[in-house]
């Protein structure tokens, strides 16, 4: 493994995405805990954070070295979320607004409930639920912060630019989530078309969010506020605050989560291009990353 990512990275993170992509489709197709009263996929999660350590210490490289850096851990998450909370402010807005108009009536209801862009849910309450979905979702973003913007980032740019490696990264990201709407499929809950078109879905938002974690990771130097916002989606957002209107939760689910990622999104975005092109003015890139996060601390 070392000597292939110092030649050839691309097909060291393949190699690697596919380990881990194997141990995600055992549990989503043979183990299938999401079925189960745990709601949660995370033995995969889990695995891959075993595995990421073991190339880790093949690599000589720490936890550090890929963005869990010490030091303001705790406020970056807080930031993460903070951004994952107003984007999202606007998106259950929008959403609640258009079911309002449409059956007028609309209210919010807390449990817990899984995703699928099908719309079906399993849904479960109480603190020790809500404990869990905390507890495995922390599972869930460490291992695909740590591996896909933080490892895969680590060795792709040793030889691609920032860029290329974002892209592919993100590419990489979405193929990741298709293995839901694939088991739609399998199950007989879709056709082979519904399956396609829900997987472009996935790779289209799952991509959008990639770009957008990598985005931070290289602003802020540390993977702790995208993670934080990737927690946010995850425990709030797709598990815990749901839009009930006529008797049925989240029929729009997919398009509050579209337009909350896309803000945050244009957000990130807009800051990385302003801020990039002071660096470029002869500031270099240290100096970039250094005013964003000055920018953030404000």
């Amino acid at each position: 493994m070392k000597n292939i990512k110092k030649r050839r990275p691309v097909l060291s993170c393949v190699i690697l995405f596919v380990i881990c992509g194997l141990a995600r489709m055992i549990e989503y197709f043979v183990i299938k805990t999401d079925e189960t009263i745990i709601a949660e996929n995370f033995l995969h999660k889990a695995f891959g954070i075993a595995v990421l350590a073991i190339v880790l210490h093949s690599r000589g490289n720490t936890w550090k070295n890929i963005g869990f850096i010490k030091g303001k851990t705790v406020s970056d998450i807080l930031k993460g979320f903070l951004l994952g909370g107003c984007c999202f402010l606007v998106a259950y807005s929008i959403e609640c607004l258009m079911l309002y108009q449409t059956n007028q009536n609309v209210s919010f209801a807390f449990y817990i409930s899984g995703f699928t862009l099908n719309g079906e849910a399993i849904r479960h309450d109480g603190f020790l639920f809500l404990l869990l979905c905390i507890v495995l979702n922390i599972i869930n973003v460490w291992m695909e912060e740590g591996v896909f913007r933080g490892l895969f980032m680590k060795i792709l740019t040793e030889k691609l630019s920032f860029i290329r490696a974002v892209f592919l990264i993100a590419f990489l990201f979405g193929v990741w989530h298709w293995v839901m709407p694939l088991r739609d499929y399998v199950q007989g809950n879709i056709s082979l078309v519904g399956s396609l078109i829900m997987g472009i879905g996935y790779i289209i938002l799952a991509g959008i969010m990639s770009i957008k974690w990598s985005l931070l990771y290289k602003m802020t130097g540390a993977l702790w506020m995208g993670l934080g916002d990737h927690l946010f989606n995850n425990v709030i957002v797709t598990n815990l605050l749901h839009v009930i209107s006529n008797g049925e939760a989240d029929n729009m689910q997919i398009i509050r989560i579209m337009i909350g990622q896309m803000l945050s999104f244009s957000i990130i975005t807009i800051c990385y291009r302003k801020i990039w092109k002071t660096a470029r003015c002869g500031k270099g890139e240290d100096q970039f990353m250094k005013e964003f996060s000055n920018f953030i601390s404000k």
